[in-house]
């Protein structure tokens, strides 16, 4: 019967779950290797402490996965107020004595031998309300006035989440946001006056503090202080530049034992490209396009706003994070901090990401179908295309119509 139930999910889903489990194994074995050597030469351990701990979240990812791809569109829709309040709370505690620091970001909640990022929870929190708004008062996006509680809600995170210090996780949450407006249907003028007022504040904000303002500039030019401020871009460039086509071998990395910080975290994909070369970034950005191409056939075929708002913000979420992670390493982006989703080492962020990966799944399964939200009214161009039609007129539902929603 079991059997029977998982051959009849769309193509979507097993893609999707496919490509997941991929980058899962994918993560496990690089996060052994990038971390291992440096830990035995500390003296530490045996090297496998962060591959226990990697596993050990990954199986609490993988619950929480299941449970959501079964009942998660009902819970969330139920919860979202208060998920958002709660990380509103959480974000607030970090500030506190509660808060943990680590390599002077305070961005940590400790519970004893466990930490938790109350930011990656917001992440999370923030694509949910924002379809929930959307979903049920799609006029918000032609009337730029309208969001303005979005955008309060939006920037009162994003400063709890920039003062910690955490810029990338912000950049992630506005960067999601903006293509969920645009899935929803926001005009390109609108959208270009609010994304230029972003670029604005985020560029002051980059400037204001010398650690990140020296970050900006040592991205421009990191070889021109490749021992101070530049270190970690040059060393993560001097690692893919070693691996070549094919890499030096798994496990044979020099940079993550004796020069690379953050080799498990911030910069893991470097290591992949010494390790397994351009051939294996290859892979690992193939798998990331594959949930690209399942999470927008999934919201193309989601029946409701909610749904296409939902599978389309989740991919973006994930899809955003993962770029500027790539970009980061890459050298075309100044450090920012985020972890390559399911694969760098970040408790939190691989819980949450897994999470929002079995909400996706419960979409493609058709877990929308049943869901009794507020109507969504049409567009007013919409009504009176209705109207034209007369009574008999099928009235198009959702954000734009399923096809101006799936983007």
């Amino acid at each position: 019967m079991a059997g029977a139930s998982r051959r009849a999910q769309p193509l979507e889903y097993n893609i999707l779950l496919t490509a997941v489990l991929c980058l899962l194994a994918a993560g496990a074995v690089m996060v052994y290797s990038a971390s291992s050597s440096r830990i035995l030469l500390e003296g530490e351990g045996n090297g496998s402490s962060f591959l226990i701990k990697y596993v050990m979240y990954g199986g609490v990812g993988l619950v929480m996965m299941n449970v959501l791809a079964r009942h998660g569109l009902a819970l969330v829709l139920r919860y979202t107020n208060a998920l958002l309040g709660g990380a509103f709370v959480l974000l607030v505690l970090v500030k506190t004595p509660l808060g943990v620091e680590i390599n002077g970001a305070q961005r940590w909640l400790g519970f004893g031998p466990l930490q938790f990022q109350p930011s990656e929870l917001m992440k999370l929190a923030m694509v949910l309300y924002a379809v929930k708004l959307l979903a049920t008062k799609p006029r918000l996006v032609m009337e730029p006035r309208l969001l303005v509680p979005l955008g309060i809600v939006a920037g009162a995170a994003c400063l709890l989440i920039g003062s910690q210090p955490d810029l990338g996780t912000a950049l992630v949450i506005c960067f999601t946001l903006i293509a969920l407006l645009v899935v929803a249907g926001i005009p390109m003028r609108h959208l270009a006056i609010g994304v230029a007022a972003l670029t604005v504040v985020v560029t002051l904000f980059a400037i204001i503090e010398p650690y990140r303002r020296a970050r900006l500039t040592s991205f421009i030019n990191p070889w021109a202080d490749a021992g101070g401020d530049g270190f970690q871009s040059v060393q993560g460039q001097i690692a893919l530049g070693s691996g070549g086509l094919l890499g030096r071998g798994l496990g044979e990395s020099v940079q993550k034992a004796f020069f690379l910080p953050e080799a498990h975290t911030d910069f893991i994909l470097a290591i992949i490209g010494e390790e397994v070369g351009v051939l294996g970034i290859t892979a690992l950005l193939f798998l990331y396009a594959l949930i690209a191409y399942a999470g927008l056939r999934i919201a193309k075929a989601a029946t409701s706003a909610y749904a296409k708002l939902l599978a389309a913000g989740l991919t973006a979420m994930v899809l955003c994070q993962a770029s500027l992670n790539v970009f980061t390493v890459l050298g075309l982006a100044p450090l920012t901090g985020v972890p390559l989703p399911f694969i760098s080492y970040g408790s939190t962020n691989l819980v949450v990401m897994l999470g929002a990966m079995g909400l996706l799944l419960n979409v493609a399964s058709g877990g929308a179908a049943h869901l009794r939200l507020v109507a969504t009214p049409s567009r007013p161009h919409a009504q009176g295309r209705d109207r034209s039609r007369g009574n008999s007129g099928t009235r198009r539902t959702g954000v734009g119509g399923s096809r101006r929603a799936a983007g």
